[in-house]
């Protein structure tokens, strides 16, 4: 039953997450994601086999914990305004849909509006999985948005080194999880306790 709950709530968490991806590159001025549809709620839009339900089922059996993602909302960054910062633009409005959300529902459990046990346990993890969310997709490697703010910093002359890290992002994604998340995971926990008040 645990495992249902988590699973509901990492779908919809991601589905905001790519949703706010397809709105802000609309406001933008690329339709893209609104003319494939993709600027719906309906999560049946936006799962991925191995994101959404692959990936959460093995996270969970050897983590004890919910973690997976839903099909990027497709935009084209030539339809946007001009501008370094709209690609970047379009990037942050995922993590910050999630750390929303995260504040949102933990202003709920700080100020005591459920106290039945049940229901603290769901708001709890609807705030825990959306700061892991937000954190996770902060990390500067391709393809997650944290890289997209970074590059909008870098040079243009520097173009060759965004084509090196975009070429072995999911290998460097993959290295950070393994060997660099353990530091990161107490920033989640942090925020965790200042958001509720509480700690896991």
């Amino acid at each position: 039953m645990e495992f249902i709950f988590q699973i509901a709530i990492l779908i919809m968490s991601v589905v905001i997450h790519e949703v706010s991806h397809g709105y802000s590159a609309s406001m933008l001025g690329d339709q893209t994601a609104r003319y494939q549809g993709r600027l719906t709620l309906n999560p049946v839009k936006h799962l991925d086999f191995v994101g959404s339900f692959l990936v959460p089922l093995v996270s969970y059996m050897f983590g004890g914990f919910i973690f997976g993602w839903a099909r990027p909302v497709p935009y084209n960054p030539y339809n946007l305004k001009p501008g370094r910062w709209s690609e970047a633009t379009v990037a942050v409005a995922g993590p910050a849909s999630n750390i929303t959300v995260a504040i949102i529902f933990g202003l709920i459990l700080r100020i005591g509006l459920v106290s039945n046990p049940a229901f603290i346990q769901i708001v709890s993890l609807i705030v825990f999985i959306n700061i892991l969310l937000a954190i996770f997709n902060l990390i500067p490697i391709p393809p997650l948005d944290g890289s997209k703010i970074l590059f909008a910093v870098f040079p243009n002359k520097m173009l060759e080194m965004r084509t090196f890290f975009e070429k072995y992002g999911l290998i460097l994604v993959i290295f950070f999880i393994f060997f660099l998340w353990q530091f990161i995971f107490p920033v989640i926990l942090l925020l965790f306790r200042l958001i509720t008040g509480f700690a896991i």
